[in-house]
């Protein structure tokens, strides 16, 4: 059986998810993420020319690829609402990542505004995917407004920094009952991997790979890693130990 995974109404074999900010042009973009395998892209409205669609960065992603148009941008959630139905209208599906950031010195996003902005939209009927700072009170309120999945931050977004919320982002994978993908801050693709084999449904890449020297060959390591996360988990991970211990006896065959 196919390892899946279900969001929404669709179901999954890519768990990188690529976002497309950042990129030296629209069709380096598209190369990049097409060499990835990604099935979910997510853009940003604002930086979508829907007066000159010729020019749109959605003619260079690839068919098939599932858009997750994010709310970049707005700082309440009635803004983070507006964005999306006007996404919606645009043609650009039902997917949502809410994005809600009061806070202009390190981009942490607004957990309450968050949730506010979840609840209006999941009644609506989209498929809302929330970026949020890891907190497992939050993510509960999320999961009860109709959250689809949980976005928690592994660093401050843009910044290439890892893991640094690993104890957190731990936390919700055993406690909630919903994807957990991680979202901003993954700066390698032996972060993703680990990400991957601490039990992440999946990963958003963006400026790692929009900004490395071959972004190209950047998105299909951060592909690889990402699979080779997955079949680890997967397999279960061999338990540490503070002791050695020989993988041969060192008795019972000297005379």
């Amino acid at each position: 059986m196919a390892d899946e995974l279900i969001i929404g109404d669709k179901a999954l074999t890519s768990r990188l998810f690529i976002g497309t900010g950042k990129f030296a042009s629209h069709e380096l973009m598209g190369q990049a993420v097409s060499q990835s395998g990604a099935q979910v892209v997510t853009v940003a409205l604002r930086r979508v020319d829907l007066d000159r669609p010729q020019e749109s960065e959605l003619n260079y992603i690839p068919a098939g690829c599932v858009l997750m148009p994010n709310t970049s941008g707005a700082r309440t959630a009635e803004e983070a609402v507006k964005i999306a139905r006007i996404a919606r209208a645009a043609g650009c599906g039902n997917w949502v990542k809410i994005e809600v950031v009061t806070d202009q010195r390190y981009l942490l996003p607004d957990n309450y505004e968050t949730v506010k902005a979840t609840e209006i939209l999941a009644r609506e009927g989209f498929v809302v995917l929330p970026y949020m700072n890891p907190d497992l009170m939050v993510a509960k309120r999320l999961k009860e407004a109709g959250a689809a999945a949980i976005m928690p931050l592994g660093a401050p977004i843009g910044s290439n920094r890892g893991l640094k919320t690993r104890e957190m982002i731990r936390i919700l994978i055993e406690e909630i009952d919903l994807p957990i993908i991680v979202d901003a801050g993954i700066g390698k693709p032996s972060e993703a991997m680990e990400a991957m084999e601490m039990g992440a449904a999946a990963v958003l890449v963006n400026t790692a790979i929009a900004t490395a020297r071959d972004p190209v060959a950047m998105a299909r390591a951060f592909s690889m890693a990402v699979e080779a996360g997955r079949m680890a988990y997967l397999a279960g991970l061999a338990p540490t130990r503070e002791f050695a211990e020989a993988s041969s006896p060192l008795t019972g065959f000297l005379v």
